[in-house]
């Protein structure tokens, strides 16, 4: 399952925008929210062509894919160097695939700023510091062990210090590593440190409910587009409190409230939405009248992998994968007329997988 850690400095709506992540159980027809404990909380990602599947196949279950929250608490700065609850925050973040961080775009005198005044940059940046500083304690740590490894020509322990080095020399200077380049030998390597620096990450902009329908008025979250621009980063725009409200509708309701601020669809779905892209990960379906169901896969993924999201002995005896696309169904109606007309394919253990495919596995153990 995806995780996707919320982070971001006191009072800037990151538990506002948790607890309507956990409140949304009115959804719970389609789609059904839950709580696993008090700081995680799953949301099964709505996709259209779910319903579509369903209409066609008539399933006894539908069951979309899941994505899972982690609200991280306790950042300030200093957080690397313990302050506040920052070595349970940096813990809980290594453990993430993707950072969401929310930043404070709107003033409210009622509700302070843990600095003084709100400057969603400088939240970045306070974020930003403490991640690379986080990272920098790690890689000093490790590149003195592998010093005398490297010294005695091991060939992995040579890859893993050359790695590091590049790593700490772009903190020591605050650059971002995701602009060096590493070999594929060395990108092996380093993805065991979990670096916090190197979490792909999406900056939320938290904006006041009047600027949702018009955030060009935002001088703060026009800040945020020009810095995300130059640090090749998505910035998604939500209102933590419309969300809260959001998350209390039933689905109709939802459609008439976000069409009411001119929009299509809510800030948690384009989260959502954002972190599968920036992550490169598409879906396939399943699809029968026992379930369709919908399984996540990484972009690039052949037919056995994608088998063994289901289950270890079918990507291990994988024969074959019936496929057929989406688009097909959708052209052909039925998957019968879709095979007649010669749209249903078996693949072999070299097709890659692309998104939209239903596919039935044909596995011997």
């Amino acid at each position: 399952m995806l995780k996707a850690g919320i982070v971001g400095l006191p009072n800037v709506g990151k538990s506002t925008l948790f607890n309507a992540i956990t409140k949304a159980e009115a959804l719970a027809a389609n789609y059904p929210f839950a709580t696993i404990d008090p700081n995680v909380g799953v949301v099964y990602v709505q996709d259209e062509r779910l319903d579509v599947l369903a209409s066609i196949y008539k399933p006894k279950k539908i069951i979309p894919t899941a994505y899972e929250f982690i609200d991280i608490a306790g950042l300030v700065k200093g957080a690397s160097k313990g302050e506040g609850l920052g070595n349970q925050f940096l813990s809980h973040i290594r453990e993430v695939d993707a950072i969401c961080q929310v930043v404070r775009c709107f003033e409210d005198e009622n509700i302070t700023h843990v600095e003084g005044n709100v400057d969603p940059i400088r939240d970045i940046e306070t974020i930003k510091l403490e991640l690379f500083m986080a990272d920098l304690e790690v890689v000093d740590k490790r590149i003195s062990r592998l010093e005398k490894k490297a010294k005695a020509k091991v060939a992995d322990a040579i890859i893993e210090h050359q790695a590091l080095v590049k790593i700490k020399a772009a903190l020591d200077e605050s650059i971002s590593p995701k602009t060096i380049e590493f070999s594929d030998e060395e990108l092996k390597v380093i993805r065991s440190f979990n670096l916090l620096s190197l979490k792909p990450m999406i900056f939320i902009a938290n904006v006041a409910e009047d600027d949702l329908s018009d955030p060009s008025q935002n001088i703060h979250y026009q800040n945020i587009l020009q810095f995300a621009d130059q640090e090749l980063t998505d910035v998604v725009l939500i209102s933590a409190q419309v969300e809260m409200e959001i998350a209390s509708l039933n689905p109709e309701e939802q459609k008439e409230f976000l069409e009411g601020y001119g929009l299509e669809r809510s800030g948690l779905n384009e989260v959502i939405d954002k972190s599968y892209e920036l992550l490169g990960l598409k879906t396939y379906f399943t699809a029968g009248e026992p379930e369709v169901r919908a399984w996540t896969f990484r972009n690039g993924m052949k037919a056995p992998e994608c088998a063994g999201i289901i289950h270890s002995d079918f990507e291990r005896g994988f024969i074959k994968a019936e496929t057929l696309s989406y688009t097909d169904l959708l052209t052909y109606l039925t998957p019968q007329k879709a095979k007649e007309a010669g749209k249903v394919r078996l693949e072999g253990k070299e097709y890659v997988v692309k998104d939209g495919d239903i596919m039935l596995f044909r596995f011997n153990v």
